[in-house]
């Protein structure tokens, strides 16, 4: 949503103070946005493999429903791990080895469908679960596990913003092609008188705005904010890993969701009251 006022205000400043004392029919050069969105468009095939551009139109895709976690989200998290550290705490380390087997169909996951959505950190919680229940591992070797595994998804994750503000790098470069191509077109008019060259230097010229409007307006915010998100989704592995080495490492598992709680941003995170309500509840 918030994407979307932001072009709206981009187009509204820019068009809307051109407009004043400029004429906006000029700005219209169709062909020229073909110029530079095709050859955007083509470098981008050429640089990237096909895994990668199937990554980077659903990471475009996803900005316009995407959201970001809230104290709710982080909430259940906490609440699913507390609830699995309690049972393990009562009834052994085997007991919890229906419910990470098969999270969808276990009473603890079900209790918290956020988590259950949550694909990745669910996968998360479950893996790390099962090398705690089938190997003695020491915490200081569960923490590099999951940092590692952790590193992998952020990487990955960060792949489709890295694209977009390549494309966004190279778009201004792009502008310059068309607006050469348009002076190349134009010196086909010197005998022409001046108002028509002067017509065909302005149009030649919307090729290097656009190309720049469109890298610093539209494309390279696009990928500062999928790299936000991305950033956003570490979050949640983060506090998964806190919690669960600091089960490990012997801390009870009100203490091992608290130390988790603390690694969450401010505008996210539940207060001690808060997180003490939940998990009575």
């Amino acid at each position: 949503m918030f994407a979307i006022i932001g072009a709206i205000i981009v187009l509204a400043c820019v068009f809307g103070a051109y407009s004043v004392h400029g004429n906006l029919a000029i700005l219209w050069q169709p062909l020229e946005l073909v110029i530079i969105g095709g050859a955007a468009f083509g470098a981008f095939v050429i640089s990237s493999p096909i895994k990668v551009i199937k990554a980077v139109i659903k990471g475009v895709l996803s900005i316009f429903s995407a959201k970001s976690t809230s104290k709710a989200d982080h909430l259940e998290t906490l609440g699913v791990l507390n609830a699995i550290f309690t049972k393990m705490r009562k009834e052994g380390l085997i007991a919890i080895e229906g419910d990470i087997e098969n999270p969808e169909s276990s009473p603890i996951f079900q209790k918290y469908p956020s988590t259950l959505k949550n694909h990745h950190a669910l996968n998360f919680i479950a893996d790390n679960l099962k090398v705690i229940i089938s190997a003695n591992v020491t915490p200081f070797e569960l923490e590099n596990i999951m940092e590692i595994e952790t590193d992998a998804h952020h990487h990955e994750a960060l792949i489709p913003s890295h694209s977009v503000t390549a494309i966004g790098d190279a778009l201004p470069a792009l502008g310059i092609v068309a607006a050469v191509l348009g002076v190349i077109i134009t010196m086909g008019k010197i005998s022409e008188p001046p108002e028509v060259l002067g017509h065909s230097i302005g149009a030649a010229l919307v090729g290097t705005f656009l190309g720049i409007l469109m890298s610093y307006g539209f494309v390279s915010p696009l990928g500062t904010l999928m790299q936000h998100n991305a950033d956003d989704g570490l979050v949640s592995f983060q506090v998964i890993k806190i919690a669960l080495v600091s089960f490990v490492g012997g801390a009870a598992p009100q203490i091992a969701v608290e130390y988790a709680r603390r690694v969450i941003p401010s505008d996210a995170k539940p207060s001690f009251s808060e997180l003490e309500e939940a998990m009575r509840s």
